[in-house]
């Protein structure tokens, strides 16, 4: 059984938008609401600790009701960068990292990621995998990992799949890839909208 209490989840929406024309992803509207208060209200139904890292608009994301942590380090150093402020404000012992991007997330999430590590006390993260693909900003890694995360960054590093490799880790597979779609343009944004 998942415990939830040993658990916080961030949700990622601290990025630049690029591909978005650099607007602020998680507040654009998917069927009448942020797409980063569906990350939330999915989380909802599978832990009790949620926080949201953003770097910009913080009133909006604190309007979810929601602690906002915000990069400590400089220059938008992606995902990884996210969890570094989740794990530093945290004390938790596990966190749950979901982007902001991804509406369909599973509902299991947090239950299939958390069950290796009763399995395997070595064990440091845990990443989503579909159909053989891992799908790394879906991470549940242990909180001590902050300052390997920090060195990482701090070398000029930024790559996920780099970082996690070093780390004794485990793929979890989803059956259904639908579910980790993300959304990087307004324009598969309208799509999802009218295919959902």
């Amino acid at each position: 059984m998942i415990d939830k209490e040993q658990i916080e989840a961030v949700i990622l929406a601290g990025g630049m938008g690029r591909r978005m024309g650099g607007i602020d992803k998680g507040l654009q509207t998917f069927k009448n609401a942020p797409l980063a208060l569906h990350a939330l209200l999915r989380l909802q139904q599978q832990l009790d600790y949620i926080c949201i890292n953003a770097n910009r608009n913080l009133g909006a994301y604190e309007g979810f009701g929601l602690p906002v942590v915000c990069d400590r380090l400089t220059d938008y150093q992606g995902p990884l960068a996210g969890i570094h402020a989740a794990m530093s404000e945290s004390s938790a012992p596990f966190i749950l990292s979901v982007p902001c991007d991804v509406p369909f997330f599973p509902l299991n999430l947090a239950e299939k990621l958390y069950a290796p590590f009763e399995d395997d006390p070595q064990l440091e993260l845990t990443i989503a995998s579909s159909q053989g693909k891992s799908q790394p900003v879906f991470m549940m890694a242990k909180s001590h990992l902050l300052m390997s995360i920090e060195d990482f960054l701090k070398r000029g590093e930024r790559k996920i799949d780099k970082w996690y490799a070093n780390h004794r880790h485990a793929l979890v597979e989803f059956d259904d890839p639908a579910a980790f779609h993300n959304v990087n343009t307004l324009q598969e944004l309208a799509e999802l909208e009218k295919q959902s």
